[in-house]
């Protein structure tokens, strides 16, 4: 067998009687008192967040928007309370002020008078945002302000949404308004597309004047066809001519000599005064035969005047026809200067009958005098169609006006309806829209650092844990006292004496260190201390009458499991509402409570009546436990064989 379980090992001892084995008990349970217990209740303390009692103010007036009344406040009002994400309660502006204050409410939540009027701003002109007030306590408990400000977050980005949703609504109601004008500006456009196809304001002149032009190309293209038939007409006979020149082959200079000689033939036959019959008419016909090449008009007189002469010849030659001989010479001789002259106007008349770029200036201007008539029936073809689309553009003239205007007075309705924002103006409104609610947070009493919110549960427990560590060194109640008979009360003091000036060393070193070296800044620097002297005091009473009633023993052990007791129900670290259940009954209860309060008070600020609640509180457990200590003392004064031999010994 095990010599730890064997009959004659220290453990016997705790199985006799009932109080040793509750003490093994004890023992055997204790770490589940600092691990199981103490995880339990702080398992998920945010998780309760909604068991936070917070108070709710809704002070908004509402305002008027596009004509009907809203009220922002109870929308988001209604909006929060259906979250759940705190213990809201809908209360009114003094009594959240008085709840805070007094720790009813850890802390609140308001909605300011103007908060329609912000949530409505961005559609005026001077955008601001909604506040949305938190209003904290540290006196009530710090970490209720942390877990506060975690949810403050929320709320905020929930409102935020719900605000935000309304704001981009509106302004797209605004837009939607906008749309409606522009969809009368597209109905008055499509009126004005139906009378562009036919008319403009200005097409009524335009269809009495494309009449007259019409008119005017028809009477041109007639003319030009005219002055095309005389071109032709003029330039055919030309053109005959050079043809007829320029195949012909006949030079003007041999022309020229010809009719020399034959001047020289007619001055013989005068000079010979006819020398024959024969010889004169052969002497004409020949002349006649060479005129007969000649072209122009002076060729076919000279050859005129010798059809008599050789008539006159035949028979005889007399003075008459001398006479027309010499008028032939004459003009032989002239046609000879002039073909013989290049400047003579008959010479210039045949170089151009046979000058072949003169002919192709001819064919051309024929060609333009087509062309030029081609076109200007064109143009009166043209004209005439452009006169029938104008006077149907003259005919949708009223439509296009009707139109044009329907189409600006709807514009014009449209553009009424979008804002118009300078640049700081739209600055202010993309803000606004982006964060159209801001948090703004306020404080009655602020602890400055986490430490300074967490110091009176701290500085509570170390001198409870010194009040144990104390009562360890020194005799809870001393033996001599009581054995000599004096009073139960000067029993308890000789041992609470000497235990109360090392508590007041305690408290007094403990203070120092955390106001000099951690940097503690209470408001009431000599109240915390005085407070922290009555702490010492009423926690060495008590566990100087836990080990009276209990013995020393099972004294510490009941003072250990109290302490734990304590830990986990005075709402020291996190608010008692998010711990379990039954140490939410054990609070109102717990000494180290009124402790933790009395000094958030010091330290923090904003004295109420909780600190004299407190203090009467710690005062009525000192008495209570220094009676309950001298109550034992005179049950001592008769020994026991459980004193003389305890069966639990720590």
């Amino acid at each position: 067998m095990l010599a730890g379980l064997s009959p004659g090992s220290d453990l016997e001892r705790y199985f006799r009687g009932r109080m040793p084995r509750l003490a093994l008990v004890v023992i055997i349970l204790m770490p589940l008192l600092y691990g199981a217990m103490y995880l339990w209740a702080f398992w998920n303390p945010f998780g309760e967040a909604d068991k936070i009692p917070v108070a709710l103010v809704n002070a908004d007036r509402g305002t008027v928007a596009d004509g009907q009344p809203m009220n922002a406040g109870d929308q988001v009002a209604q909006a929060l309370i259906e979250s759940g994400q705190l213990d809201l309660a809908l209360v009114s502006v003094e009594e959240a002020k008085d709840g805070v204050a007094s720790g009813k409410y850890y802390f609140s939540v308001t909605l300011p008078e103007n908060f329609s009027e912000a949530v409505e701003s961005p559609n005026g002109n001077d955008p601001v945002q909604a506040q949305l007030i938190f209003t904290y306590n540290d006196t009530n408990n710090y970490l209720a302000t942390v877990i506060g400000q975690d949810a403050a977050e929320q709320v905020v980005n929930q409102v935020n949404a719900q605000i935000g949703a309304q704001g981009v609504g509106t302004v797209l109601t605004g837009l939607s308004s906008a749309g409606q004008g522009l969809e009368q500006a597209a109905s008055g456009a499509e009126q004005l597309a139906a009378g562009l196809v036919t008319a403009n304001d200005g097409a009524q002149e335009l269809a009495t004047n494309m009449v007259t032009a019409r008119d005017g190309a028809a009477q041109l293209s007639s003319a030009i066809g005219e002055i095309d038939g005389a071109v032709d007409a003029a330039t055919g006979p030309i053109l005959s001519a050079m043809g007829t020149v320029a195949g012909s082959g006949v030079d003007p200079g041999n022309l020229g000599a010809r009719a020399a000689a034959l001047g020289s033939r007619i001055d013989a036959v005068v000079a010979g005064q006819g020398g024959g019959t024969q010889q004169g008419v052969a002497l004409v016909d020949r002349a006649l035969g060479v005129l007969g090449t000649i072209p122009g008009p002076q060729a076919q007189q000279i050859a005129d005047a010798l059809g008599p002469v050789r008539n006159m010849l035949s028979p005889q030659v007399d003075s008459a026809a001398l006479n027309e001989l010499a008028t032939l010479r004459a003009e032989a001789l002239a046609l000879s200067a002039e073909l013989n002259d290049p400047g003579s106007p008959l010479r210039i008349g045949l170089n151009l009958l046979q000058d072949t770029n003169l002919r192709a200036d001819v064919e051309a201007v024929r060609s333009a005098a087509g062309e030029l008539d081609s076109g200007a029936s064109q143009l009166s073809s043209g004209l005439v169609e452009l006169t029938d689309g104008a006077a149907q553009l003259a005919g949708g003239t009223e439509q296009l006006v009707d139109g044009a205007q329907e189409l600006a007075s709807a514009l014009d309705a449209g553009v009424s309806q979008i804002p118009q924002w300078t640049d700081s103006e739209r600055d202010a409104v993309a803000k606004t829209l982006a964060s159209p609610v801001e948090l703004t947070t306020e404080y009655t009493q602020e602890a400055p650092t986490f430490g300074t919110g967490f110091s009176p549960f701290f500085m509570s427990l170390s001198l409870f844990v010194g009040g144990i560590i104390t009562w360890m060194l020194l005799t809870p109640l001393q033996s001599r006292p009581i054995a000599a008979g004096l009073g139960s009360f000067r029993v308890v003091l000789a041992s609470y004496a000497p235990a109360l000036a090392v508590g007041f060393l305690q408290a007094l070193i403990l203070y120092l260190v955390v106001h000099l070296a951690v940097g503690l800044k209470p408001v009431y620097a000599l109240g915390t201390f005085l407070f922290l002297l009555l702490v010492s005091a009423t926690f060495l009473a008590m566990i100087q009458a836990f080990n009276a009633i209990f013995g020393e023993a099972v004294g510490r052990v009941v003072t250990l499991a109290f302490l734990m007791l304590q830990l986990v129900s005075a709402g020291g670290i996190y608010p008692v509402e998010t711990t379990a259940k039954p140490f939410q009954y054990i609070h109102h209860f717990d000494p180290m409570s009124y402790t933790v309060t009395g000094l958030r008070q010091l330290t923090v600020g904003g004295i109420d009546s909780r600190l004299w609640i407190s203090l009467a509180v710690l005062i009525g457990i000192l008495a209570v436990s220094l009676t309950a200590s001298a109550l034992s003392a005179r049950r001592d004064r008769q020994y026991s064989m459980d004193r003389l031999y305890p069966t639990v010994v720590v």
